[in-house]
């Protein structure tokens, strides 16, 4: 994997799981640990998270933003948890003025703290919380095209040391979760494979157009916002992805991770 210390780094795509995933271990937070490893420390992180939605894009710039505990009914550790990394706002300036350029309205937002689906795969992947970290809102309501759209204006980043980190989830059907099965059932699998399979040949068409295509595509994600920041992630790198990690949690619930150089 191309990591900081050699020029451009791959856009990626994470499955954030539930909050909890910082309490319970297991694969995906043994592959977030070394994810940052891998990567090797970038001069910045700009995240899409599924957990931000807005009705026109707005970057964050707050200079040191707060840990936002934005769940309820979680064991009182993860209250307590807090990840202090540093803000960026040169940097929001920065991404605010590709999209505009790109034709892509967008406005700042001095004040908005890092919610789970942005600080829980970071504090797995930069532990030390020194790596400068901002968040770019979705518009959900204008499908994947739109985000891609979004993530292609993003891409001159890739090359300047900057990490596009999409965190969503890639099977997200809440009502189909099934606590303590270790196996997914067979429509969760048969979209996961659909959908490696699809990253992996670059099948960008087949991947804006899931809902129809993709076996099971309307049950792995009855709303689009977990699986929009992956489109930020394909639009931002482009091409050809690879998978960088599969497994479930819960039974269904998809963790797998996904990067384009």
């Amino acid at each position: 994997m191309t990591s900081a210390s050699a020029g451009k780094l791959p856009a990626v795509f994470v499955s954030h799981g539930a909050p909890t995933l910082l309490l319970e271990g297991g694969p995906t937070v043994d592959f977030l640990q070394r994810l940052g490893d891998d990567l090797g420390r970038p001069k910045a992180v700009v995240c899409v998270s599924a957990h931000w939605e807005s009705d026109a894009a707005i970057v964050s710039a707050a200079e040191r933003p707060e840990t936002v505990h934005d769940f309820y009914g979680f064991p009182p550790a993860l209250y307590e948890m807090r990840y202090p990394a540093p803000g960026a706002p040169d940097l929001a300036e920065r991404v605010r003025a590709l999209l505009v350029d790109a034709g892509i309205s967008c406005a700042v937002d001095p004040a908005r703290g890092l919610d789970h689906g942005a600080w829980v795969p970071m504090k797995l992947m930069y532990p030390a919380a020194d790596v400068p970290v901002l968040q770019l809102s979705l518009q959900s309501h204008r499908g994947p095209a739109h985000q891609r759209a979004v993530g292609r204006a993003l891409a001159p980043l890739s090359r300047e040391g900057v990490l596009v980190l999409g965190s969503g989830s890639a099977i997200h059907n809440l009502r189909e979760l099934a606590w303590g099965r270790s196996e997914p059932a067979s429509w969760a699998r048969g979209f996961a494979d659909w959908l490696d399979r699809a990253v992996e040949a670059g099948a960008e068409d087949d991947l804006l157009h899931y809902r129809e295509r993709a076996p099971s595509g309307v049950r792995a994600h009855p709303t689009d916002e977990h699986f929009l920041p992956l489109f930020a992630a394909l639009g931002a790198g482009g091409g050809k992805g690879r998978r960088l990690h599969g497994a479930f949690s819960h039974g269904n619930l998809g963790m797998h991770a996904y990067a384009w150089a």
